[in-house]
């Protein structure tokens, strides 16, 4: 099953990109990292398809079977940088696929802001959202990790998110 991860950050360090990580080394997924990859802003002209970064993307995203989107939330929403990269793809690229969506916050105002943003983008591209989620707050992190106890509350989701009952809908 090949999976693809997109950390939503535009920062080279951070919360938001440890999840990513972290998810990358347990399921050895691959790793659409937004603080590297030099997209460009989408205006919807067709030569930004012979972009080589967006020519990248298409590609791997039309190999997976699966997504994780994992955003910071920025002014309660998820961060410009994945939605610029999403606005690369069309529905035939999530139609029926699994996608979970995971939210990384700043602290108190929670994350719950990017996800149902992220929900909402996802349905519009036909992905098949799961209906599990986590947000990631500063305490969920010690030494530049996940706190044991958070991977563990990880782990459960990717166990549901990879269950037969959910990713048979693409079969459907």
């Amino acid at each position: 099953m090949s999976i693809v991860i997109f950390s939503g950050t535009p920062r080279t360090n951070g919360r938001t990109k440890m999840v990513a990580q972290t998810l990358q080394h347990k399921w050895n997924g691959t790793l659409v990292d937004l603080s590297k990859l030099d997209l460009p802003l989408f205006n919807g002209e067709e030569t930004q398809g012979d972009h080589p970064s967006v020519q990248w993307l298409l590609r791997v995203v039309a190999e997976a079977d699966g997504f994780i989107w994992v955003s910071p939330e920025y002014h309660n929403g998820m961060s410009g940088a994945l939605k610029n990269a999403l606005e690369f793809l069309s529905g035939s690229h999530f139609k029926g696929k699994p996608t979970l969506l995971l939210a990384v916050s700043g602290g108190g105002k929670g994350g719950i802001n990017a996800l149902n943003q992220m929900r909402t983008v996802g349905r519009g591209l036909y992905a098949a959202v799961a209906p599990g989620q986590l947000i990631f707050d500063p305490e969920h992190f010690e030494e530049n990790r996940l706190k044991p106890e958070m991977e563990e509350k990880l782990d459960l989701l990717l166990t549901e998110f990879m269950a037969d009952r959910f990713l048979d809908v693409k079969s459907s």
